[in-house]
């Protein structure tokens, strides 16, 4: 029998988060009992933060008291809803996904399992060097008022903080994270990518104070840390990048710089940092960009079909 206050825990998915939650709630001093997923391409990840688990079927999986599902978002409902004959009343379901909050296990609930949406603001790697980033990490808490304490005693034996997040506000919570941690890096390898046409292979190496320094001043400041030619107004410039990053970078890297720059001038317009004037000249020069690549489309359809 577990001591007081521990459980015995099973773990659904072995992707790169549930072996790492499962290893941290092992660490705290509850018992993981199993893991289970659709296959067992993960062996050596599972084995390495969690040995000795024996591999379950998902049903069995609810035969423990705290069962956590790490599947991926659109995976969750219809999994719900087959494992849902399996549900036992009083016991603990968690969810990891951050596009939903406990609304996604109600196939569970009716059963009477109590649920939990926890999900770990971070990205995983599927390693142990996950323990420790879960240290100081933020997890979005959605949960019935009733099982408040019970989520945040989980949450912070990860060594993590609880943040509650409403029913109805997780899409554009995960939204948020989504657009910048996955933007971020699509931007940033676009910025690597044409930095290098100029000074090769020490193009991180140029960017990254550059890039340091600006995302620490948009977490501090939004859109009042803004710099550069958008936040002055220099419409020639922004035309000038815009010609050279086709030339050069390609036509998706021009294109994301020409949309950021017209949402960097209504922005900086609307916090008074930039003139309607100059917020207009740097519109029009993204306009003009935007009307000679679809002419230049156009031709190119053209120049196909005549091939044709």
């Amino acid at each position: 029998m577990n001591p007081a206050g521990r459980l015995d825990v099973a773990v659904v998915g072995a992707g790169r988060v549930g072996p790492v939650l499962g290893a941290a709630l092992r660490d705290a001093g509850h018992r993981v009992t199993g893991i289970a997923a659709r296959t067992r391409t993960a062996v050596e990840r599972v084995e390495a933060l969690l040995p000795g688990v024996p591999w379950v079927e998902p049903a069995r999986a609810f035969a423990a008291d705290l069962v956590v599902l790490a599947v991926p978002d659109d995976v969750l409902g219809p999994l719900a809803a087959d494992l849902a004959p399996h549900a036992r009343a009083g016991q603990l379901v968690v969810h990891t996904c951050g596009l939903h909050g406990t609304a996604v296990l109600e196939p569970l609930t009716a059963a009477g399992a109590m649920p939990a949406a926890l999900h770990p603001a971070m990205t995983f790697t599927g390693t142990s060097l996950d323990l420790g980033r879960l240290h100081g990490a933020v997890v979005a808490v959605t949960v019935p008022p009733l099982l408040v304490p019970i989520a945040d005693a989980l949450v912070r034996e990860w060594g993590a903080t609880p943040v509650p997040v409403a029913e109805e506000d997780r899409p554009v919570y995960h939204a948020a994270l989504a657009h910048g941690a996955n933007h971020l890096v699509t931007l940033v390898a676009q910025a690597l990518d044409a930095a290098r046409e100029a000074v090769a292979d020490a193009a991180p190496d140029v960017l990254r104070p550059l890039l340091t320094a600006a995302l620490e001043g948009a977490l501090a400041s939004g859109s009042a840390a803004l710099t550069g030619p958008v936040a002055r107004g220099d419409a020639g410039t922004v035309a000038a990048h815009l010609r050279v990053l086709r030339e050069r970078a390609g036509a998706g890297t021009a294109a994301t710089y020409a949309q950021l720059a017209g949402v960097a001038a209504d922005r900086a317009r609307s916090a008074g940092r930039l003139d309607p004037a100059a917020a207009d000249a740097v519109r029009d020069a993204v306009s003009g960009f935007e009307q000679d690549s679809r002419a230049a489309r156009a031709r190119q359809g053209e120049e196909q079909q005549d091939r044709g």
